[in-house]
């Protein structure tokens, strides 16, 4: 019996500790205002174009986004961007096509019915101009990674100096919000890279609020019309309480002036 409450105590001494260390570990995430959280929540239109401004000059080269069009871009709900502006855009990307009346493949400029462009041809192709990474896709990114948005967010501002004591491997990163704190992307945001067209400070902060919005709306397109069809579920239910309660308050009272 002795042996048995020793043998909690020293789980439970364990178990503490170990709550507490990955308490000291948590690092909470920055913080932003989405425009697109809450039942009303609908996406900021300049933001999800410049997201996508920051997403093709920067992202792009490494990250593809293979489950969106460039359709998708003009449609409603997304970055609206016009089909004439899409179509601009698709036709801006060399896209391999065929076999040709000669068996051949050739290239062509993009249409709206095209995929985004991959940036490799294949995973061995980016594993081995990335180090042995292979940059994940994009289109679900933020649906797969656990904190979500604020996750994306906060990792693209995370990078700093290591803490004294921690050691990096050459091609490997620090990053106060990675798991483990360590990544091989370098810091891909710096003040000033992009230059957005409608004369927003392109800011570390505001490229990373940006390009994150418009990953939230290529893993989440049609959240707009949940958020409408959520809301009119609502007004439906409230009214249709309301006539029930009001059908049953006249049923009983029919039936108590009977009795």
């Amino acid at each position: 019996m002795k042996k048995l409450f020793k043998l909690i105590l020293i789980l439970s001494f364990f178990s503490l500790n170990c709550a507490q260390t990955f308490a000291a570990e948590k690092v909470e995430y920055l913080k932003t205002d989405w425009s697109f959280k809450g039942i009303f929540g609908k996406f900021d239109r300049a933001a999800l174009q410049r997201g996508y401004q920051v997403y093709t000059e920067v992202c792009a080269s490494c990250h593809s986004m293979k489950y969106l069009s460039y359709r998708n871009l003009s449609e409603e709900g997304g970055p609206e961007f016009s089909e004439a502006a899409a179509k601009a855009i698709a036709a801006s990307f060399e896209v391999t096509d065929g076999p040709n009346a000669d068996g051949e493949m050739f290239t062509r400029p993009g249409k709206l019915s095209d995929k985004f462009v991959m940036p490799y041809d294949n995973v061995k192709a980016a594993q081995a101009a990335n180090g042995g990474a292979y940059p994940p896709d994009m289109s679900v990114l933020v649906k797969a990674r656990g904190g979500g948005v604020d996750y994306i967010y906060s990792l693209l501002q995370g990078y700093e100096d290591p803490p004294s004591g921690v050691t990096l491997d050459d091609g490997v990163y620090y990053n106060k919000y990675m798991y483990g704190n360590k990544i091989r992307m370098a810091a891909p945001l710096s003040d000033g890279i992009v230059d957005y067209g409608d004369g927003t400070n392109a800011s570390v902060e505001q490229m990373s609020k940006d390009v994150t919005t418009f990953l939230m709306w290529a893993a989440e397109p049609h959240l707009e019309a949940r958020h409408q069809m959520g809301f009119k579920a609502i007004v439906y239910l409230i009214i249709l309480t309301i006539l029930v309660y009001f059908s049953m308050k006249k049923i009983w009272s029919r039936v108590e002036s009977e009795v």
